[in-house]
């Protein structure tokens, strides 16, 4: 199984690693593992689940949400309802961003037409 540095990891997901310390340090990656001199070694799997915690801080989920998610993934099958119904909440914040932007974008469009 091929295994990734945090510096790897980082320009993977363009992020930096003290990006990916300071989730660490939230308890955001109880998945990674680390090597006997204190190294996180990433998997494929770790990547993965690092693109979902980077989505959901991009529609503007607070730490402690994501906390709670991973919480449920560790706990397995039992919370399905309860992951699922996050991702349908976080659409519906989604979605009334994208409106709130598409409003801006139509004002803006709007200026710059008269400039």
């Amino acid at each position: 199984m091929k295994t990734y540095s945090i510096s790897e990891v980082a320009k993977e997901l363009n992020l930096t690693a003290y990006t990916l310390r300071y989730y660490d340090k939230e308890g955001l990656m109880p998945f990674v593992e680390r090597t006997p001199s204190g190294k996180r070694i990433f998997t494929e799997s770790d990547i993965g689940f690092l693109k979902v915690i980077q989505c959901l801080k991009l529609t503007g989920m607070p730490i402690k949400d994501i906390k709670n998610f991973i919480a449920w993934c560790s706990d397995g099958d039992s919370t399905l309802q309860q992951r699922y119904d996050m991702f349908v909440d976080r659409k519906a914040t989604v979605v009334a961003q994208m409106e709130e932007l598409k409003k801006t974008l139509e004002v803006i469009e709007h200026k710059t037409f008269y400039i």
